[in-house]
């Protein structure tokens, strides 16, 4: 499907924009250089009468976007939680289409139910509201369970939810082929896999099965974590496209007047969800990547309940020693280790030069430092940083996609409790203990542990292999390619025994 028939879909999306009145809105929002407003006016206006009139009862943005389909959508939620960057007319529109969009009809999700579940929806639950919440990909709604009481909340798809979006993504990778083309400046942002792991992310939010099972590893991870709660699934009642969760009571994260009523301390909540999302991504590499103020309540007690676990983040062990060490050395303005640690990684080309390199971050860092969050701006920052990385040749870390988005989303979130909150400040002692936890002589044991433990399962192939190798030193060749494989077969006779009995001694000991 990905083919120029896209062209029409872009076409239609300018056209949408121009026709609500959200273009112009879109474009100073973003500080569109001439060159893309120029792009945007030649796509809509001349073909208004292509773009989708929308809700008039809604904002310009938000009229468009909902229009559009559920990719824009979802875009447009992330974007909703800042404010700093898109302005506060903007956000305000964005922010209704966090879990505010219209629903489909009562009778439409009972049929979904009763074709998933394989029963008449009347005989699972003895009770079924009308839709509690709807949003771009499913709605929920509250429910008792016919046989213990219990009051639960079913997600459903929406009905051709797939179709859809498989025909937004359609046009957005079309857009990422005409960057390519047109604006050679942008390849290092490698747009086309953005739009690819954009892809694999909301596919598999397509499926609640998998978002049941993402709900249970989560759940599994957080069970400890003081302050923060889930909802337990109830998979006898879930399937693919049907998911059955109890019931949270709590008041929504994005009500600070109901907040403010029930008592809670939004300071205090400000800063529990953005440790709670640093603590989640470095200590359990698994964490929460949809946390907008449509997924967290605020329970009775006080407690952040997190749901909608239909996207989720995982980064392995290296990265997220490579991202604590970065915001460890921008905590201690020690920019010089941050440069080092980017070209470690290879994250900067190894012949740019790192000092420079420091120095640029310096400039990206000193200006946040002992200033509260609203005196920062977060849109000129980011500015600043895509020119910095552009001038070192850095390209977009596709593995960390999720993770600086939901960073971006989770910041806005505890920004709109607390608009004076310093994120370097909270972030410091979360950080700090990683950084000890996985950089510090504990760590090092335990890589020596995991290494030892890698290396004992060849014990069973050890002979083997020196067989092998003693073959190859026999072979007609100079002496030092025999010398060679006499080192190699000694060396990894010696490194199979120490990995064994390095294994041995720690079990023993712990």
């Amino acid at each position: 499907m990905r083919g120029p028939h896209n062209i029409i879909r872009l076409i239609r999306t300018g056209a949408t924009l121009e026709r609500t009145g959200a273009m112009n809105l879109v474009l100073d929002a973003f500080e569109a250089p001439p060159a893309l407003r120029f792009v945007a006016k030649a796509l809509g206006k001349p073909f208004q009468f292509l773009g989708y009139k929308g809700d008039p009862s809604m904002p310009p943005a938000t009229r468009a976007l909902t229009a559009l389909g559920p990719a824009y959508i979802k875009f447009g939620q992330v974007l909703s939680t800042r404010p700093d960057v898109v302005g506060d007319e903007l956000a305000v529109q964005l922010r209704v289409l966090q879990d505010k969009l219209p629903p489909f009809s009562i009778e439409e999700a009972k049929a979904e139910v009763q074709r998933e579940l394989g029963l008449p929806t009347d005989t699972i639950f003895s009770e079924f509201s009308a839709p509690v919440a709807a949003a771009s990909i499913a709605q929920v709604h509250k429910a008792r369970l016919a046989d213990t009481g219990e009051e639960v909340a079913v997600k459903v798809l929406r009905p051709g939810i797939e179709r859809a979006f498989s025909k937004d993504v359609d046009a957005f990778y079309l857009a990422a082929r005409i960057v390519d083309i047109f604006a050679p400046g942008a390849r290092r942002l490698r747009p086309m896999e953005v739009i690819e792991h954009f892809d694999g992310v909301v596919q598999g939010e397509l499926d609640l099965r998998l978002e049941s099972s993402a709900a249970g590893e989560f759940a599994a991870n957080t069970a400890n974590d003081d302050g923060f709660a889930l909802p337990k699934i109830r998979w006898e009642h879930s399937a693919r496209r049907v998911m059955t969760l109890e019931w949270a009571d709590g008041v929504p994260m994005g009500d600070n007047a109901a907040i403010d009523a029930a008592g809670h301390d939004r300071v205090d909540l400000s800063e529990r969800v953005l440790k709670l999302f640093l603590m989640h991504a470095l200590r359990d590499g698994y964490f929460h990547a949809d946390m907008h103020q449509g997924n967290l309540k605020v329970a009775p007690n006080g407690d952040i309940i997190a749901y909608d676990f239909g996207i989720m983040g995982h980064i392995d062990e290296y990265t997220r020693r490579v991202y604590a060490e970065i915001l460890f050395g921008f905590i201690r303005k020690d920019y010089k280790r941050v440069a080092e640690v980017h070209f470690e990684a290879g994250y900067v080309p190894a012949d740019k030069d790192v000092d420079e390199f420091a120095r640029a971050l310096r400039a990206v860092g000193e200006p946040i430092f002992g200033m509260d969050a609203s005196k920062i701006s977060m849109g000129r920052l980011l500015s600043y940083l895509f020119e910095v990385t552009e001038r070192f040749g850095m390209e977009t870390r596709t593995e960390l996609i999720l993770l600086q988005r939901t960073m971006v989303v989770v910041e806005g979130v505890a920004r709109s409790l607390n608009p004076n909150m310093n994120i370097w400040q909270v972030a410091s002692p979360v950080v700090t203990d990683y950084i000890q936890k996985s950089i510090g002589p504990k760590a090092v044991v335990s890589d020596l542990y995991k290494t030892a433990r890698v290396l004992s399962r060849f014990g069973p192939r050890l002979p083997r292999l020196v067989e092998q190798a003693l073959i190859a030193q026999s072979n007609p060749a100079p002496e030092k390619r025999r010398g060679f494989w006499r080192w190699v077969a000694l060396a990894g006779f010696a490194g199979l025994l120490a990995g064994g009995a390095l294994t041995l001694i720690i079990e023993a000991l712990a």
